[in-house]
């Protein structure tokens, strides 16, 4: 049987010109460990090391190794912490100072020490005239000399945890309400872990073996200072044998404790899990299809189908709509009391316990940075966010958040402005495009960690929490933790989260991206329910048509961080005002100039319009796929607007035919057809074809 290959290597043979050196570098790290096991009395090995002298020294060794630790872990972890989270000027030389211990030569440290804390150093008699501290030649000074060259071996490995762990986990406990100790303490020493044990066990085991810094520092007293390597030291003078069996000793501990380790001090961290939902670049893998699930693609109810005309919006322009809450001055009144739409699993014997509503929260944003818009919403309203990938959308969200630098926002939530309040305490909750679980809890501690967060006793949270995990079709998976979820069942329950958290605003960054045509449709209208009774505002950015028009009331175009449109979806579907926006909802999109009868097309073309706009004004021609006609000869008749083209591609599209046309005379055009008429005209790729349009059919609206 083959041997499996390891992932990153080649599988090949070394060259000879690198395996040589490879090897006599192992003989010479080596040979030295060899020589100990060779020269060591095996015989007088117990007499050795159980001496009163070696036991005290070993003793007094644990207590400084570990009381340098205790030190490291004090002073070092939030050390770490800034190195690898907080930008600030001087990074560099402070890194500088944390790396000097390990290249200093351990005498050198010693002085150093010594200017820095003797009686007569820097801070020495300070400490001594205030406190009554003498360090050195005291076992304190045995310790602080320990730490001082030991820190930076659990500095280092936990920095570079820290620098792996993507602080999508840390944004989204705070937008769940977390404070910023609870996250650390909760979600960020929980996800590094294994960095902070080894940089831990190799901190310990440096201070262990410290022998340059503390004997300069703190002396060689016995029962005071007398550490282990310092009685090898003394040893190799008086017995060379005892010396080979107390090193011994020390290199068993040195060994035991990198052995354990397993290579972990190596390498950067990823958290656990964090990989195996994958099945593509940067998205989640498909969840699978969940058996007798409504699909439920109707619109919701009450969505609006009027508004602001679209010329209102712009940069700085407010955006502002009707909602489907109560009206504006009503908007601090509390409505706990109001009872809440149920919704049940499909084939759930365990009913929704209603979960009490937020205060009714109107929105008021202005943005400024890259993202430019001033947004309004009643409560209850939500917002649909389009655009082309780079328009803007996240930012708009971190923004909201206030976890960006590329956008600020002036932010109001009904009475309260919490434009000045940090992220824990805006009462904003998001579900981030990768759902961001936090891999070290379950999925029912998942949904629970924003109750909690906010003072829920742990039995209640743990109830509101199961029955979110229960509405949403999850609730047998609660105790799994997210590496055992699909990648569906996982967006599943990080959106069962941000609901449990009773926010004022939610923010959902492409929710359903991960789940199964039959599964999306079943929790959008889980979704749609919860929104219909929720008092606050929604935000969802989304790609996908179907979400826009059966979710929101309005939807909110952007491009390069300006508002194209603000309307209801059925005037958005109507009259885009985006060529992307056109495509996505599968129309043809032509941009040029508008002329008296229609629009000049960029590459010369002519574009007759039964409505023209006036003449000069950039346009958005939007033609519907099922309004091309085509032809196999030149058409007669009605249409005005008739081009020769070729096919490109055909495909399929539910129980029609998508045919996508070039033509010399105008841009690229998709018609829609059946499969009798594809077959009555002999469509292939490669035929020359002819395409009109009527006048009536095209669609003209200002840029």
């Amino acid at each position: 049987m083959r041997r499996p290959r390891t992932p990153g290597t080649t599988g090949g043979r070394a060259p000879l010109a690198l395996a040589v050196p490879a090897l006599l570098a192992v003989v010479f790290l080596a040979l030295p460990v060899v020589g100990i096991l060779v020269r060591t009395e095996w015989n007088e090995l117990g007499t050795h090391l159980t001496d009163p002298a070696v036991i005290e020294a070993l003793e007094l060794s644990l207590l400084v190794s570990f009381a340098a630790l205790g030190l490291s872990l004090v002073f070092g972890v939030p050390l770490a912490w800034v190195l690898a989270r907080v930008p600030f000027r001087g990074k560099t030389l402070v890194r500088c100072l944390v790396l000097l211990p390990m290249v200093l030569p351990p005498t050198v440290g010693g002085v150093a020490l010594l200017l820095g804390f003797g009686r007569r150093g820097l801070l020495g008699p300070w400490l001594e005239g205030a406190f009554g501290i003498t360090l050195p030649f005291h076992t304190a000074g045995a310790i602080v000399a320990a730490a001082f060259v030991a820190m930076p071996f659990l500095v280092i490995s936990l920095e570079g945890a820290l620098g792996g762990l993507r602080p999508g986990y840390e944004e989204t406990a705070a937008s769940l309400g977390a404070s910023p100790v609870r996250v650390f303490r909760t979600v960020t020493l929980p996800m590094v872990a294994p960095g902070l044990i080894a940089g831990a066990a190799l901190t310990w085991a440096r201070a262990l073996g410290e022998f340059g810094a503390t004997i300069t520092f703190a002396g060689n007293l016995p029962g005071a200072t007398q550490t282990l390597p310092l009685q090898v030291y003394l040893l190799l003078q008086e017995d060379p044998e005892a010396a080979t069996s107390v090193s011994l000793l020390l290199l068993a501990i040195a060994m035991a404790v990198l052995i354990a380790l397993r290579g972990r001090w190596a390498g950067g961290l990823t958290a656990p899990g964090a990989a195996d939902r994958r099945d593509g670049p940067g998205r989640p893998a498909p969840d699978e299809p969940a058996s007798g699930a409504p699909a439920s693609g109707a619109p919701a109810s009450g969505a609006h189908t009027s508004g602001a005309p679209a010329s209102e919006v712009g940069a700085g322009a407010p955006v502002s709509g009707p909602g489907t809450g109560a009206p504006a001055s009503e908007a601090g009144a509390d409505t706990r009391d109001a009872p809440k739409s149920q919704a049940c699993t499909p084939g759930s014997s365990v009913p929704s316990e209603p979960d009490p509503l937020p205060h009714r929260s109107s929105l008021h944003a202005r943005l400024t940075g890259f993202t430019r818009l001033t947004l309004d919403a009643e409560p209850g309203s939500t917002i649909a966010v389009v655009g082309p990938n780079g328009a803007g959308k996240t930012t708009l969200l971190r923004a909201l958040l206030g976890l960006t630098p590329r956008a600020h926002a002036e932010l109001r939530l009904g009475d309260a402005e919490v434009t000045g309040l940090p992220p824990h305490r805006r009462g904003v909750a998001w579900v981030p495009q990768d759902g961001a679980l936090f891999p070290h809890l379950s999925a029912l501690g998942n949904t629970a960690y924003g109750l909690r967060a906010q003072g829920v006793p742990r039995a209640e949270a743990r109830r509101a929490a199961l029955s979110w995990l229960e509405r949403l079709g999850v609730g047998p998976l609660a105790h799994r933790r997210p590496a055992q979820l699909s990648g569906g069942q996982a967006q599943r329950v990080a959106l069962a989260r941000a609901l449990a958290a009773r926010p004022r605003l939610l923010l959902l960054d492409e929710p359903l991206a991960a789940l199964d045509q039959t599964t999306r449709a079943r929790v959008r209208h889980t979704l749609r329910t919860h929104l219909e009774g929720f008092g606050g505002v929604c935000l969802i950015v989304t790609h996908d048509p179907v979400e826009a028009v059966s979710l929101a009331d309005r939807v909110l175009v952007l491009e390069e961080g300006r508002a194209l449109q603000y309307a209801p979806p059925a005037e958005v579907t109507r009259r885009p005002r985006s060529p992307w926006v056109a495509r996505m909802l599968g129309r043809n999109a032509w941009p040029g100039t508008a002329t008296g009868d229609g629009l000049s097309l960029p590459g010369g073309g002519r574009l007759i319009a039964a409505e023209p706009l006036p003449a000069g004004a950039p346009a958005l021609a939007v033609i519907a796929p099922e309004a091309v006609s085509v032809h196999r000869r030149q058409p007669g008749g009605s249409p005005r607007n008739v081009w020769p083209g070729t096919v490109r591609e055909i495909t399929a599209t539910g129980s029609r035919l998508r045919v996508l046309i070039t033509s010399p005379e105008a841009p690229d055009l998709v018609a829609e057809i059946t499969p009798q008429a594809a077959a009555e005209l002999g469509l292939a790729e490669g035929a020359a074809v002819w395409t009109s349009v009527k006048a009536t059919e095209v669609s003209l609206g200002e840029l």
